[in-house]
């Protein structure tokens, strides 16, 4: 019980006490539902990597945005992580392709460049027009993508990077946004 409590604890988010109400729920369970999840993820482990092109997650190598005919390769969308994607392909209006960091730069949690997965962009650069820095508008999200911004300068000066908009949502009320978020609308602002 306590190696299971340890390993469920490593899971994001998960404490000790979520960790024990998890691991005495398996307990309690059936023999075929705690077989399932463990089959589960055994499967994932061995069916599911990463895109030696992207390091987006996939069942096959390259994955299915890499691979595309419809995709614009020369348009490149740096984000965190794999579901990021998602929330971009909702809109229906970016036909470019992806690449994944798997996280931030965070020196108070040891994460520095070595740690994201940079080394693959950088040959892809040759061909861009386009690099979207899409990171998260957090401390760790600006920090990543103004190293990311400095670092390309230096071998691609000619290279088109933006970045995506953020300001108040869409449906907010702006006497709730906060100076941040207030100034980011006021620098994000287009001609209409």
């Amino acid at each position: 019980m306590a190696r299971l409590i340890d390993e469920l604890r490593k899971l994001p988010g998960v404490g000790t006490k979520t960790a024990q109400r998890y691991a005495f729920h398996i307990l309690r369970s059936s023999d075929s539902d705690a077989t399932t999840l463990a089959d589960s993820i055994r499967a994932l482990k061995q069916h599911l990597h990463l895109c030696s092109i992207c390091n987006n997650i996939t069942d096959v190598d390259p994955c299915a945005y890499c691979t595309s005919p419809a995709r614009n390769t020369h348009l490149i969308c740096v984000v965190e992580e794999p579901t990021n994607i998602n929330a971009i392909e909702k809109t229906r209006t970016y036909t470019g392709v992806y690449h994944v960091l798997h996280g931030t730069l965070s020196p108070v949690n040891g994460v520095g460049p070595e740690q994201l997965r940079l080394r693959n962009l950088w040959p892809r650069l040759a061909e861009a027009e386009e690099l979207i820095l899409a990171t998260s508008p957090t401390v760790e999200g600006e920090a990543t993508a103004r190293y990311m911004l400095d670092d390309i300068r230096k071998t691609h000066p000619t290279l088109h990077i933006s970045r995506i908009a953020t300001g108040v949502p869409a449906g907010s009320d702006i006497e709730y946004a906060d100076e941040v978020t207030m100034t980011r609308a006021l620098e994000g602002r287009r001609d209409l």
